[in-house]
């Protein structure tokens, strides 16, 4: 290990992949062949996909209050396991109560599987001084997304939509043996270097209700791109190809983004590049509205691939330096805040896309919310600017803490 002391980074990757690429969006691409299949309405697979988001808020909120500190090896381990399972039934059952109770469960592993991989690879890297690396761990989402939008019409031609989940269940398995082999827990030295982390990096704690409620917003709204996109282009006359190129474009533009919006907040700082984001995912939800197309969806799935997981990073990253000390539990909350907005979203835009017969009043309701969201970041820009922004963490770690 001591010769290859980042394959902690691998291993976290490969942990988001089978998590959240695989456990969480693979419904995605699977839900429109399903629905070829089976002929249920949008609206079950809206109540579908809320339940998976459910479960990631009980999730959420499990891993932000339990004390995990000293067993998140062990924690992790155990919520890819039932990530695993709850993938592989999914395609053993044809029964919409067991799906909801599999999606659920599901929900939660990957809550878990999020908040315990992100906190000890972050921790991991900042006691290396490698905290702008976060984005390349956070790329693992979009390697996950593009890695089932390119294999599941495979699988699906050879197996149907039941293989297609069992087959990425498999490949879930050789993924965690490695994520056990490579990605564990250690006690870390803290002290110098976290105090001087906190006193460079935190705005006021007045101000860190927007933070929350901002990231609350776009969790309502990018989901309901992230659950529909390909029943969109599924259902669109003018695109011609496989609607699951939509999901790969998604997963292409999202592997970099990280990467990407991590040194633009180097650069701009988080607030500005978090401000920046949600502007232009707001546009891309809303893009498949304004044109129609087979261009205008490709563009829509650029958008949203580059910006969701790019928020994600920038806003766990500058949490995490709110509070380094206590990692698990400020991202807990905010991944709280976050599934609570995907808990409504789809269950809403399924409705009002069965009654509309189109997916219109949805994108457009979820790219606003999305904007109100960046609106309600403006504010925390001067913080970033303000010399004396010093003064403000020891203040912060009293009552937040």
């Amino acid at each position: 290990m001591t010769k290859h002391p980042f394959l902690f980074l691998i291993g976290g990757i490969l942990s988001l992949i089978i998590a959240m690429g695989i456990g969480r969006f693979a419904y995605t691409p699977i839900l429109p062949i399903m629905q070829n299949d089976l002929s249920f309405s949008d609206a079950i697979a809206g109540y579908l996909a809320t339940s998976n988001y459910a479960g990631y808020l009980l999730g959420a909120i499990l891993v932000g209050v339990i004390p995990l500190r000293q067993h998140r090896t062990l924690s992790l381990r155990l919520s890819l396991t039932i990530s695993i399972l709850t993938t592989a039934c999914m395609g053993l059952s044809h029964s919409y109560l067991i799906w909801y109770v599999l999606r659920f469960l599901s929900g939660i592993a990957s809550a878990f599987v999020f908040v315990l991989a992100s906190s000890i690879v972050l921790d991991k890297l900042a006691a290396r001084d490698k905290t702008n690396w976060s984005g390349f761990f956070y790329g693992g989402v979009g390697l996950g997304i593009f890695f089932t939008g390119m294999i599941i019409p495979g699988l699906n031609q050879s197996f149907k939509w039941e293989g297609a989940w069992i087959g990425l269940a498999v490949v879930s398995v050789i993924f965690a043996f490695l994520v056990w082999i490579w990605l564990k827990d250690a006690p870390l030295i803290r002290g110098r270097k976290i105090k001087q982390e906190i006193s460079t990096q935190v705005p006021p704690v007045k101000w860190l209700p927007w933070l929350i409620a901002a990231y609350g917003l776009e969790g309502l709204g990018y989901i309901v791109t992230g659950t529909f996109i390909v029943s969109i282009a599924e259902k669109t006359s003018s695109f011609s190809s496989d609607a699951t190129l939509v999901w790969m474009v998604v997963g292409l533009a999202a592997v970099p983004s990280c990467i990407i919006w991590s040194s633009l907040a180097k650069k701009w700082g988080y607030v500005k590049s978090l401000v920046f984001a949600m502007t232009i995912q707001s546009v891309g939800i809303a893009m498949p509205v304004l044109w129609m197309s087979q261009t205008g969806l490709v563009i829509s799935a650029l958008l949203f691939g580059a910006t969701f997981m790019g928020i994600t990073t920038l806003t766990t990253t500058f949490a995490r330096q709110m509070s380094p000390s206590n990692s698990s539990q400020i991202i807990g909350h905010l991944t709280a805040i976050y599934a609570v907005g995907q808990m409504i979203g789809p269950t809403i835009a399924g409705i009002l896309s069965s009654f509309t017969r189109d997916y219109n009043a949805a994108l457009i309701g979820a790219a606003s919310v999305v904007l109100v969201g960046a609106c309600l970041l403006l504010k925390g820009i001067q913080f970033e600017k303000k010399p004396n922004i010093e003064n403000a963490p020891m203040n912060y770690k009293k009552e937040a803490l």
